[in-house]
């Protein structure tokens, strides 16, 4: 069998963008090539195909092709995952939004959960501020947009239900509080429904900034961690261009860690806390 690692030159790849998206009108031009070779290693294989044979399937099999356009979709999602910005989040940058938001007087804290997959990042920021909230004397109403372009992670993350593997990471007094068992799964408190929205929203997208449902942005705190990983540079910068456009003055971005030296690469943007990946405005 051909080795695909090898075959994918280059001027092979952009001639399989090319193909796909003339004959099938499906776009893989925004991926990282070197995630776009992996996702089509892993293709030649499960097709016990050589990679050119594969090629030139991908040609004449629609189907095909959405299946590996899918496959570039990297759903994976945890509560509490990025565990030094959750705490940060818990100890520091949220008790000063909410004291910010008291001493103003504006009405709400709003956040955008981009990339949200399934749902869990958003249900843990809203765990979080309902946590805080109500150890204070007033209580701030707050409203978390969460967005993904995949259609079947949103459905998972509305229903709120997640096995007991997924809410590992949830302390038992959040679990207690905040979930219902449901036989073998747990279900998150319809407390927060009215919170939390779900809704398809693409990042790429360049005819769009912020999600529809948030009106006109301006959000105190926008999450977008594992997305600007498995895109090009030119992406990679339309999306950190729309996330600093939908910030408020004084509002926080968290991206992954690893994430942390794109945005930096990009600008726009200076670290709020250190080691973890928190940027604010330039």
């Amino acid at each position: 069998m051909t080795n695909s690692n090898s075959y994918w030159s280059h001027k092979r790849l952009v001639a399989l963008i090319e193909l796909v998206g003339t004959v099938h009108g499906l776009d893989l031009s925004p991926f990282d090539a070197t995630f776009l070779v992996k996702a089509l290693d892993k293709r030649v294989t499960a097709s016990v195909e050589t990679a050119a044979a594969y090629g030139e399937r991908l040609a004449l099999d629609f189907h095909e092709a959405e299946a590996l356009l899918q496959s570039l979709h990297i759903g994976y999602s945890e509560f509490f995952r990025n565990t030094l910005a959750f705490a940060l989040l818990e100890q520091s940058i949220l008790p000063c939004l909410l004291d910010a938001k008291k001493k103003s007087g504006q009405a709400e804290i709003r956040v955008w959960s981009a990339g949200c997959s399934t749902g869990q990042e958003a249900w843990s920021l809203a765990i979080l501020l309902d946590a805080l909230n109500g150890a204070g004397d007033t209580l701030i109403p707050y409203r978390i947009i969460a967005t993904d372009w995949f259609a079947p992670d949103l459905a998972v993350a509305r229903s709120g239900l997640y096995s007991e593997e997924a809410v590992g990471n949830v302390r038992m007094s959040h679990l207690r509080r905040y979930f219902s068992r449901q036989g073998d799964s747990f279900l998150i408190s319809p407390r927060f429904m009215e919170r939390v929205g779900f809704a398809v929203f693409d990042l790429l997208d360049e005819k769009t900034i912020c999600p529809p449902e948030s009106i006109f942005g301006d959000f105190d705190l926008i999450f977008c961690s594992n997305v600007l990983l498995y895109y090009r540079p030119e992406i990679q910068s339309l999306i950190l261009g729309k996330l600093r456009h939908c910030l408020a003055p004084g509002g926080y971005l968290v991206t992954d860690e690893t994430e942390g030296r794109i945005v930096e690469g990009v600008g726009g943007f200076c670290r709020a806390a250190m080691p973890a990946a928190l940027f604010v405005k330039d």
